[in-house]
């Protein structure tokens, strides 16, 4: 498939929010692996701003713990948190030049194998929400047309924000539609960590488990990890569910 075809796939995925299984934390998990996709890079994760202002990931393409923290660093100071607070891209081509600036994140993505980075900015007209991070290997650059592309796509996922209800909204309604996202994936959170510990496998395997599970009964994600959380499901009925298969 040509990458025309898989771009028109990707914004289609993106903003087909009236859909019965619509699922915020879907979105992100799509954004991403839309941009693995598509662009030039190696990784990508994308962190939403909380109540306090604070970046929170919400979905990644690598559910390592080391990639975990490694977004964490970026919490209170970096070029995510720069991106978020002025709602401008941010382009770090050779990590290593900013030793000084962020020593920890540097030492960080150079332990990962990463050279360079790229944050772009989650936001909803002038209003920042957050920032997309896109890692890579090497140093330099990513290219503009992939800068392009991954603007769009973040766009196009804020717009998803705002219009995955049918229901009129508000402006303002959207940082209650982020707020919910958030405390909906720190619930995901417990969830694969109540699925790892059962299963013994590693928080990886554990969200892809949970994944195909909602996906296989065509519920949403995040009612998933609420029946698990709140003990109305045990961890064995998404566990046995994939053995079944």
């Amino acid at each position: 498939m040509n990458r025309e075809r898989l771009l028109a796939q990707a914004f289609l995925a993106l903003s087909d929010t009236y859909a019965a299984e619509f699922d915020p934390l879907h979105l992100f998990h799509r954004l991403v692996h839309a941009c693995h996709d598509l662009l030039d890079v190696d990784a990508a994760a994308v962190m939403i701003a909380d109540a306090r202002g604070d970046l929170r990931t919400m979905a990644s393409t690598d559910e390592d713990a080391t990639f975990a923290e490694l977004m964490q660093l970026q919490n209170g100071r970096g070029p995510c948190m720069d991106c978020y607070r002025t709602g401008e891209p941010v382009s770090v081509p050779d990590i290593t030049v900013d030793r000084e600036r962020w020593p920890q994140l540097v030492a960080a993505m150079a332990g990962s194998g990463f050279g360079s980075l790229q944050a772009i900015p989650v936001r909803l007209q002038d209003r920042p929400l957050g920032a997309l991070t896109l890692l890579r290997r090497p140093s330099g650059r990513l290219p503009s047309d992939d800068l392009h592309v991954a603007q769009a796509l973040a766009d196009s996922a804020a717009l998803a924000l705002m219009h995955w209800s049918s229901e009129p909204v508000r402006a303002d309604d959207v940082i209650t539609r982020v707020q919910s996202a958030i405390a909906s994936k720190a619930t995901l959170e417990i969830a694969k960590g109540m699925v790892a510990q059962y299963a013994d496998v590693t928080v990886g395997e554990a969200a892809r488990l949970l994944t195909a599970y909602a996906s296989g009964r065509r519920v949403r994600l995040t009612e998933t990890v609420h029946a698990l959380v709140d003990r109305r499901m045990p961890p064995a009925a998404v566990v046995e569910a994939q053995r079944i298969r």
